[in-house]
């Protein structure tokens, strides 16, 4: 591309960007409207915590609870730019809300008891991951002591603390996971399933899909591909994704909060996938821009740990419905805690020892229809 005509292609840009994106044009459905009966029964008035909430769903979470006047909202997280962000967003929006920004790691097993300890807290919402599939196949152990052992953290305090409800954030990725991040939400998943059978505390799991525009997302990619005259990369032609817009997601974790009773994997009915090759054309030609005129796009090949096509149930999972249409629950898995116990004890050892042979052959233990990536299985040999 030209100099020339690179510039002409960055102002057309500027100009169109200065009207706001509905991302319902890329959807190609309805937005989905959840109800909120029966939130504000269990977060108004209430004391609640958000883990990873000065990310894209955590904020938005922070956000809407926000709405339905808790007590007190704690914000933890380890970032402290975003926090900061956050903080100043919250004060100006809701000069109302009695919240704190907690800088901790979810890792630190003292800190969060501590947390809990002194702001008793009555509901949690765990947001707080690792999620970039690429990366961690090439960090295993900390998507493993991040994403594994901080949810555990997280779980023991909750049941040690008598929380009420305790709703983690899971993802698509965890069904028949090809990816050590996908491999270490099952098995959260599988950790509040498994705590629920013998705790007070009610735990839940919400899964969804991608949520368009969240960070490390592929439309802040596109977006920032396209600043710079192109080209868009896609990594396969046929790839596909299920998608839904950020405040659809959050919704859909407090509506699951307040359906819960405790063992369920709440899952949203996100319409049919999309092929990500069609997403960023649409994308192209919302900005006013051509593609493979204006803009190229290039495969450039699947990633370490990535999957064609993902999937948001297990074929043994079945699914029953819920009081809303667009809702659906999962059967809990019965598991042993006794045998979970002892398998994490063994994959904290390998963690902690930098083993990561041994904790993948773990992860696969926990999590059988866990696929190894060729990635992986190349640092095997």
């Amino acid at each position: 591309m030209s100099i020339f005509k690179r510039f002409l292609n960055l102002q057309l840009l500027k100009k169109n960007n200065s009207k706001e994106i509905d991302f319902r044009e890329l959807l190609h459905r309805e937005k989905v409207e959840l109800d909120t009966l029966g939130i504000s029964e269990y977060i108004g008035d209430k004391r609640v915590l958000v883990t990873g909430g000065a990310g894209s769903i955590g904020s938005e979470l922070c956000r809407q609870i926000a709405n339905f006047r808790p007590k007190k909202l704690l914000i933890l997280d380890i970032y402290e730019n975003s926090s900061y962000e956050l903080q100043i967003e919250l004060e100006k929006k809701f000069p109302y809300l009695d919240f704190k920004i907690i800088i901790a790691s979810i890792t630190d097993m003292e800190r969060v008891e501590n947390i809990f300890k002194f702001f008793t807290p009555e509901v949690v919402f765990h947001a707080a991951a690792f999620k970039h599939v690429p990366l961690m196949e090439d960090n295993p152990t900390e998507a493993v002591k991040n994403n594994i052992f901080g949810t555990l953290n997280l779980i023991e305090c909750a049941d040690k603390f008598n929380i009420k409800k305790f709703v983690l954030i899971s993802t698509d990725k965890a069904v028949n996971p090809t990816s050590v991040m996908g491999a270490t939400k099952r098995v959260c998943e599988i950790l509040v399933q498994t705590y629920d059978r013998v705790s007070d505390t009610e735990f839940v799991a919400v899964r969804f899909g991608n949520v368009l525009g969240s960070n490390g997302s592929v439309i802040p990619i596109f977006k920032k591909q396209i600043e710079e005259g192109g080209p868009v990369t896609i990594t396969h032609s046929d790839i596909t994704r299920y998608f839904m817009l950020i405040d659809e997601a959050v919704q859909l974790v407090l509506q699951a909060g307040a359906f819960a009773k405790g063992g369920e994997i709440f899952i949203l009915d996100m319409g049919s996938p999309i092929k990500i090759y069609d997403l960023a054309c649409d994308f192209i030609r919302l900005l006013g821009l051509v593609p493979e005129k204006d803009i190229h796009i290039e495969v450039v090949g699947l990633r370490p740990g990535e999957k064609l096509y993902e999937e948001l149930l297990m074929k043994e999972e079945g699914l029953k419905e819920t009081n809303h249409e667009k809702i659906f629950v999962s059967k809990a898995e019965q598991r042993k805690i006794e045998d979970i116990k002892d398998k994490l004890m063994e994959l904290k050892k390998y963690t902690e020892w930098g083993q990561e042979e041994n904790l993948l052959m773990k992860l696969k233990e926990l999590v059988p229809n866990y696929t190894l990536s060729h990635n992986c299985e190349s640092n095997l040999r």
